[in-house]
């Protein structure tokens, strides 16, 4: 056990290496300096919530840096990486966090250093955060449902696919989505859960799903990801089943526009990314900021996804 621990440790910090975490700052001027770390950067979720903390570091002149790993990571491996990152005592941290042990006491201890701790996309109990920016997971599963159910009649089945339900963030999404299908009348035929936000293994799941479950009139997926996914296999056999998704990545806006799919719930990862900047400067400045800020869900439909659909390719050049 000994062994496999020291072996798990030495991947961790490589992988602190190899993906950039390290941070250094050059006290050059007087700038805050201020620190955002992320769960990822291969998800265009992602890439949105890190090109609006870039433009909040030069709106409001700061010395940011933006650590996210290219080649993904384990929970573990940011818990090293915010231990790295608390000694070089930036003026505010700002991140998403993996729900694990190691996470949670890296940021015990930086609340403790008296290091503001912003919390983004992701909330969890931390005593001393300064503040929580993002999304209400539980009304965007919820609203997700209600619009998934508005195209079904009561005594439908519904599948629902997700991944880690120990992560708040999905099992809020599952609750509201079923408050609204039961409230509705509609049915739950089938949960496939646990499973990576990744097209392979969604597919393998949808193809058994529809092989099992041939009555199933709708599904709905915690991840635009795990949507698309679904989605494409549907098609694939020929059916027409709605996907609802909840992310409002530019591949789901496209089909919307192109009439694949009818409408959808986004969440507002710009707003994630250039309100906890914006957020962390006024706590420098000695402010008192929310300890909540709700970025908000968006409807998606026919009439709005070619406006959103420019707005987010504007985001991601």
């Amino acid at each position: 056990m000994k062994k496999k621990w020291i072996i798990r440790l030495i991947i961790s910090v490589l992988l602190i290496s190899i993906t950039g975490y390290v941070v250094k700052f050059l006290r050059t001027d007087d700038r805050p300096k201020v620190v955002v770390v992320l769960k990822d950067a291969d998800t265009q979720y992602w890439e949105i919530v890190e090109a609006e903390a870039e433009k909040g570091f030069r709106d409001f002149d700061i010395d940011g840096k933006v650590i996210a790993p290219r080649y993904g990571s384990e929970a573990d491996a940011q818990g090293f990486v915010l231990k790295s990152i608390l000694a070089e005592h930036p003026d505010a941290l700002v991140v998403s966090p993996f729900e694990s042990p190691l996470v949670m006491s890296s940021l015990k201890e930086a609340a403790q250093s008296k290091i503001p701790v912003l919390l983004i996309d992701t909330d969890i109990p931390l005593e001393n955060k300064t503040t929580y920016i993002g999304t209400d997971n539980f009304e965007l599963g919820q609203k997700a449902g209600e619009l998934l159910a508005s195209g079904l009649q009561p005594g439908d089945k519904v599948a629902l696919i997700a991944g880690d339900l120990t992560s708040s963030v999905i099992s809020e999404r599952i609750k509201g989505a079923i408050l609204s299908f039961e409230a509705a009348g509609i049915k739950i035929a089938v949960e496939k859960t646990e499973l990576p936000n990744e097209s392979l293994p969604v597919r393998a799941a949808m193809t058994t799903i529809l092989q099992q479950y041939p009555d199933v009139k709708g599904v709905f997926a915690t991840t635009d990801i795990m949507a698309l996914s679904a989605l494409e296999v549907i098609r694939k056999h020929g059916n027409s089943i709605p996907v609802m998704g909840v992310d409002g990545i530019v591949k789901m806006v496209e089909s919307i526009e192109e009439g694949v799919v009818p409408d959808t719930v986004a969440q507002n990862p710009y707003d994630m990314g250039y309100i906890s900047v914006e957020t962390a400067w006024k706590v420098i400045q000695g402010e008192n900021v929310r300890k909540t800020v709700d970025t908000g869900i968006d409807l998606i439909t026919k009439d709005n996804a070619e406006q959103k659909l420019d707005f987010l390719k504007k985001l991601l050049k």
